[in-house]
């Protein structure tokens, strides 16, 4: 958002005056990511995860660009390909490394700034497109990590391509034939390891088109913060940069360093072994299980045994799966508070911790064998999960009583903000 007070960019190198006159790219950025874009001054370091998934979808890109140039997308070769870029490709290592562990980094910066969404109410009005835009985000980032994983043509990758596209079969009438389409053929091979070969490499540039999308509407309405009280004063902004360009590049730093720690020093630790070992269609692993990062989606998937009815519980399972990620996009109107952010939300701030805690039981069940005591623990947090979306926030968005907000967000780092309340009143 411009506020009045905002920057005006102003070139004084020739250069720079003629190139903003031709093509003002400067003035572009200098109003998005610098001096001209306002942002509210209580920004805590929970907003550092937009920035930060920035930059793991340019790792990501950057690394998976070079990699596309020594991989072979055919079954025969597969396996071998990604063996000779660890072993004979100068700094292939790093490269593979760097790309499995970045999308396990890209996940977790991600979890982290859709749960700070769940507590500060980032979805509410004004921001609901941006909200949506950051859902349609997370669908394509599990539909790429998906296809990325069965590019190795490992045991793991072959039977998780198996398993996961098995569950369009359960769809009534079109499943079989949708299944066949997306495969190309009755089970994965090479039409299915080519397919998903393209559409990996196409659809991080059809992110970053969402990305720029999600960050243009966030300039709209302006950046939330902690309060959930919207801008009323230049007392209650400062400039993105230097201020957050310099607290953004001390985040980026921690993040390298535990990021460089799993890529050097434990690559494997959020792989799984067998994906090692090529793929075998005549030898099926103990335990399937996908990446860390579905597990809670998994876990919901298996929460259904039973069938109900004339629906089959393998077919309620995907619903429920998908669902879990589709209730989101309804959440700006299930919370109907007019309170944002749970800082002054007591009651809502203690379901959020339990589902938190929720998210985190479904993920250990999801990477569990599906036994007891797994299967019920993973039917039960199902459970609350749906109930925490469709029952209780909206009920205590109707009965909580929220604590008293401060006028301004000066107000709430500072004190009291005469300047702000005169400004306020005209």
């Amino acid at each position: 958002m411009s506020f009045p007070w905002s920057k005006e960019y102003t070139p004084s190198h020739p250069l720079m005056v003629w190139l903003d006159e031709k093509l003002p790219l400067p003035r572009l950025v200098y109003g998005a990511v610098g001096g001209g874009y306002e942002v509210p001054r209580n920004l805590n370091y929970m907003w550092n995860f937009g920035f930060l998934a920035g930059l793991c979808l340019m790792i990501q890109i950057v690394t998976g660009v070079v990699l596309a140039m020594h991989y072979g997308g055919d079954t025969k070769v597969a396996f071998d390909s990604t063996e000779h870029i660890m072993r004979d490709v100068n700094w292939g290592w790093m490269l593979r490394y760097g790309h499995a562990n970045g999308a396990s980094a890209f996940f977790v910066v991600v979890y982290a700034h859709i749960f700070r969404g769940f507590y500060y109410g980032s979805y509410k009005a004004p921001r609901e497109m941006i909200w949506l835009l950051g859902v349609v985000i997370f669908l394509l980032m599990m539909a790429t990590a998906f296809m990325g994983y069965v590019l190795p043509w490992g045991q793991m990758s072959f039977w998780g391509a198996q398993v996961i596209t098995g569950l369009f079969s359960a769809i009534p009438l079109v499943g079989d034939p949708l299944r066949e389409w997306l495969l190309g053929g009755f089970s994965p091979d090479n039409a299915t390891l080519n397919r998903f070969f393209s559409l990996h490499f196409l659809l991080p540039f059809v992110i970053l088109g969402v990305v720029i999308l999600h960050v243009w509407a966030l300039h709209i309405p302006g950046s939330s913060n902690p309060t959930g009280v919207e801008v009323k004063s230049e007392s209650d902004t400062v400039p993105f940069f230097p201020y957050f360009v310099g607290k953004d590049g001390w985040t980026i730093g921690l993040f390298m360093l535990i990021y460089s720690a799993f890529v050097f020093f434990m690559p494997n630790a959020l792989g799984h072994p067998d994906n090692y070992i090529p793929a075998n269609p005549m030898q099926t692993p103990a335990h399937i299980v996908p990446e860390w990062y579905f597990w809670p989606f998994y876990a919901i998937l298996r929460a259904f045994t039973v069938d109900f009815l004339i629906v089959p519980a393998k077919l309620m399972g995907v619903l429920a799966m998908f669902a879990a990620i589709l209730v989101w996009f309804f959440l700006p109107w299930l919370d109907r508070s007019p309170v944002r952010s749970a800082n002054y939300r007591p009651l809502y701030r203690k379901f959020f911790w339990v589902l938190v805690l929720d998210v985190a039981v479904l993920a250990y069940c999801g990477g569990a064998p599906a036994e007891e005591p797994f299967v019920m623990i993973s039917q039960i947090a199902s459970l609350y999960y749906f109930l925490h979306f469709f029952v209780i926030v909206p009920v205590v968005s109707s009965i909580e009583r929220p604590d008293p907000l401060p006028y301004s967000i000066t107000e709430a780092v500072l004190g009291t903000d005469e300047s702000a309340k005169l400004d306020g009143n005209g």
